[in-house]
Formats: structure tokens, C-alpha cells, sequence
């Protein structure tokens, strides 16, 4: 599981000129899966992204959590973080997971984010072409992924 996450001062999506998801301070994640990813990924990505403090305090410093700042969280479905780039000028999606493996992962990962870190969560729609908008505050842009844990692997 890969996401990238950017703190914004806001953020938002359309799907046919209409916004399904917007949100002022907190993250936008762009969330992909690929075919070996189980919930165990899910879970770790979600508490690294709870728990992740990169919002200034009081003296400037990066310190703070979302919950701490009482930011929300735009959760963006984003299947080409898995492209592979080393051969040709097109790009392979092979290592993606299928839209039957992805989106209950995906499902899995909001509702988390939801009810175990008490996050507000707006998403774009799964699958669809979206267009998003976006303010990158800082700017302050982070990957994480589940691969990179020794827990999960």
C-alpha cells in the first residue's frame, strides 16, 4: 500500500463539475494498493497517517497530528502510484491491484481513518475520473509505505 500524503490548507474533488469531497486544513491522500496488500498494510498506513505530526505548534516546529489540529482528511483512490516507468514511455499498471482487491481496501482504509482515529473523512469516488484541487501547504508532501515496515512484512 502506498499513499501520498499532503498537507493543504484546502482541497477539494469534482466528478462531473460537481464537488463530492472537500475539505480546509488537513491531508490529502492519493491511496493505492497493489495485489499483495492485506488489511495488516491498511491498518499500519492509517495509524502512520493519524499519528504522522507534521503540523506546526506553537513555536513553529512540525509537532502536531491531524487530531491535534483538528484537521480532516481527503482520501483520493490513485491506482498509478504503482506505475512502472523503467521500460518505454508508457507507463505499466501491472503492479496494481484489480478494482475487486483495491476498493474494499480503500473502504477499509477511510473507515478506519473514521471510527478508530476519529477523523473527519471526505473521498472522491472509487474508480471514477476525478479532477482535484488542491492549496499544498508548506509545502509539505510525504510517502509512506507499508512495504517500508518491518511490522507488516
Amino acid at each position: 500500500m502506498r499513499v501520498v500524503v499532503q498537507r493543504v490548507t484546502c482541497a477539494k474533488c469534482d466528478i462531473d463539475g460537481q464537488t463530492v469531497g472537500s475539505i480546509a486544513n488537513g491531508f490529502l491522500l492519493l491511496v493505492g494498493f497493489t495485489h499483495s496488500d492485506t488489511e495488516k498494510d491498511v491498518r499500519y498506513v492509517a495509524k502512520k497517517v493519524a499519528q504522522m505530526r507534521v503540523f506546526s505548534d506553537n513555536e513553529g516546529k512540525m509537532n502536531l497530528s491531524l487530531a491535534d489540529t483538528g484537521g480532516a482528511v481527503l482520501s483520493i483512490s490513485q491506482f498509478t502510484l504503482y506505475a512502472d516507468t523503467r521500460h518505454g514511455n508508457r507507463p505499466s499498471f501491472i503492479s496494481a491491484a484489480k478494482p475487486q482487491t483495491a476498493e474494499p481496501l480503500y473502504n477499509l482504509f477511510n473507515r478506519i481513518l473514521r471510527e478508530d482515529y476519529s477523523l473527519r473523512v471526505e473521498t472522491g469516488r472509487f474508480g471514477a475520473d476525478m479532477q482535484i484541487s488542491l492549496v499544498n501547504n508548506g509545502p509539505v508532501t510525504v510517502i509512506i509505505d507499508s512495504n517500508e515496515s518491518n511490522t507488516v512484512h
